[in-house]
């Protein structure tokens, strides 16, 4: 039986960006309070979090002192290191979720497909890679292009590299400047994802977004998606076996590929029943926290993956799921051409717009398409998914961090 006194419940969360800020904002309704690590004094979720010890995400006596002031341990940056929180959370009985084994696999790209596909979740093709020939016979096993990608580090198309041609393969290694491998690259219908609770013995599923990248980072999310019933039903069942080969309780981000064609030679569903499409769910990537193509459930379901994710890694039972209203968000980059303070101009159009709610994430600069802000669109009335797209782009577009 859960028993909600104050203060209440603390959750010690390794990082303080803007996840741990959200992540702040939707426990204190809750009798949570949540303390942030983070190198960056003053980080994003300090003005509101309980409190910040400014530390590394490694070090270890910042950490033993966050697990001393925590009744559980959570990170929202896939920089903490797993072996400090093990030994942590071993010495002072401070629970970590998820756990930091699931943060090793998740750490190294290679580890994470291997370990999936022995699982048997669907991947695309992929190797690892030693030298710029291992990238030339990937280019001929798989055709070109190819995706080399950074195994560790990587994060909003940083360490994604796509390699036209075995010409590129020299250049695109030396880019990626560390261990690497490399994907068959997927011709997908569309980009969609995921997220997941695991909680106590219970598991939740948000209703599935369509994610718009460019250059490797995700600008938009739409939800729902524009995936058939038949879409829909693997990428949960997908989602479900992630969490199967995933340790502790939390929000995922599962990232997938929808295809129009099937690399398999059956035609028939996992249930052995006729399939209703001829595609597939491939697994693109998975995040152990929540994600940022699941920002727009804070106004668009009947919980957020925030609150979520606060619920799990306390075994609290789970919220709803539900879509409220069709929602789109869109995320307001740095467009800026080098570094300088952050002051985002025209914001009065999206204040104004019935159903646009905006976040800001409280970094006090703005660098080169670095993540700022996000706003969400919800629909009203008959209005379609396609229309609140083009309204929130239009919102992104009216605002700058630029004089001009």
């Amino acid at each position: 039986m859960t028993t909600l006194q104050t203060p209440g419940p603390t959750i010690g969360v390794v990082g303080g960006g803007q996840l741990g800020r959200m992540l702040a904002e939707a426990a204190a309704p809750l009798g949570v309070e949540v303390i942030v690590l983070d190198p960056t004094a003053d980080c994003p979720a300090a003005p509101v979090a309980r409190d910040q010890i400014v530390a590394g995400f490694d070090d270890e006596a910042g950490i033993r002192e966050l697990a001393a002031r925590a009744d559980v341990l959570t990170f929202e940056i896939e920089l903490a290191d797993q072996d400090v929180l093990e030994r942590v959370s071993e010495d002072s009985g401070t629970p970590v979720h998820p756990k930091p084994a699931t943060l090793e696999t998740i750490h190294d790209k290679l580890v994470q497909k291997r370990e999936l596909e022995s699982a048997g979740v669907p991947v695309p093709p992929f190797r690892a890679v030693e030298d710029a020939d291992d990238i030339r016979a990937a280019i001929d096993d798989y055709g070109a292009p190819v995706m080399l990608k950074a195994r560790t580090g990587g994060y909003d198309g940083r360490g994604n590299v796509p390699v036209e041609s075995a010409d590129e393969a020299e250049d695109a290694l030396e880019s990626v400047a560390g261990p690497a491998m490399v994907e068959a690259f997927v011709d997908f219908e569309r980009e969609i994802s995921v997220i997941a609770v695991k909680g106590d013995d219970e598991i939740a599923t948000f209703p599935i977004g369509e994610n718009i990248h460019e250059d490797e980072i995700l600008r938009e999310t739409v939800v729902p998606a524009g995936s058939a019933d038949a879409v829909e039903k693997r990428a949960r069942e997908v989602a479900a076996d992630v969490l199967e080969v995933m340790e502790g309780r939390g929000v995922y981000g599962i990232e997938l590929f929808e295809t129009s064609e099937t690399r398999s030679a059956s035609e028939d569903s996992s249930e052995g029943g006729p399939r209703e499409w001829d595609g597939e769910i491939l697994l693109n990537e998975i995040a152990p926290r929540p994600h940022n193509s699941g920002h727009w459930t804070i106004e668009g379901a009947q919980s957020s993956q925030f609150e979520q994710h606060a619920r799990a890694v306390l075994g609290w039972p789970l919220a709803a799921t539900d879509l409220r209203s069709p929602t789109v968000s869109v995320n307001l980059l740095g467009d800026v051409e080098e570094s300088q303070s952050a002051a985002l101009q025209n914001v009065d159009r999206i204040l104004e717009t019935p159903g646009a709610n905006l976040h800001w994430y409280g970094k006090r600069e703005a660098r080169p398409l670095r993540k700022m802000g996000h706003v969400t669109l919800s629909g009203r009335d008959e209005e379609t998914t396609a229309e609140l797209l083009t309204a929130a782009r239009e919102l992104e577009e009216s605002v700058t961090f630029t004089s001009k």
